[in-house]
């Protein structure tokens, strides 16, 4: 994305891990990061405690996105949620009969089911964010993932969420993270600080 004022370009991306692999591909355009927010009114957390044990992922349900780690996780007395759709999931449906497949949700009911689980996971390694994991912050649920673009730019390691090559033990050591730490650290990600920096990148470009 790009602004054309005083005859300069401005390339806007989503992270500083994104930033900085632009920057090493040669791009010689100034680059800058422009973050992302959530609806408060949509992903808040829960006031009670979940009665359920839920190991929940939320995703296009698409070969990229990784979802065979995800379905074929064993975490003792853990029930897997997956909630999305697309081309991949009949295949999944057939390879993995411990998964809850819940189809696509939107708006509250999709907040609902953020906040009824004890862990997110984020099992993909091609998306460049991945709002879904600020989704999940914003209701006090921690993300366990890798430790790849997306991930390394949103969670804080021992604070709101874990990242380990070995997706079986971020999610275990998520369980042991406190909810009230994790929403607080979501709080940054809002439409409001997301509108501020586009408003100060196309200020400065005017400047410029």
């Amino acid at each position: 994305m790009r602004n054309l004022y005083a005859g300069s370009s401005v390339i806007l991306t989503t992270t500083d891990t994104m930033v900085n692999e632009l920057r090493s591909k040669g791009f010689t355009q100034e680059i800058l990061p422009w973050t992302r927010g959530v609806n408060r009114d949509i992903f808040y957390p829960s006031k009670t405690k979940s009665s359920r044990d839920v190991l929940l992922c939320v995703s296009r349900v698409s070969h990229e996105k990784g979802l065979d780690d995800f379905c074929s996780l064993q975490i003792p007395n853990m029930k897997k949620v997956l909630v999305g759709d697309g081309p991949y999931l009949e295949e999944l449906k057939k390879k993995y009969s411990d998964v809850e497949f819940v189809g696509k949700k939107v708006g509250k009911e999709l907040g609902d089911y953020y906040r009824s689980a004890s862990v997110f996971v984020f099992p993909s390694k091609s998306d460049t964010f991945g709002v879904v994991n600020i989704e999940a912050l914003a209701c006090g649920v921690p993300v366990a993932a890798y430790p790849v673009t997306g991930p390394l730019d949103i969670i804080e390691q021992g604070v709101n969420g874990y990242m380990f090559e070995d997706l079986s033990k971020a999610t275990e050591m998520c369980m042991k993270l406190n909810k009230s730490k994790i929403h607080k650290s979501s709080l940054k990600w809002t439409w409001e600080n997301c509108y501020q920096q586009f408003k100060e990148i196309l200020l400065c470009a005017r400047v410029d």
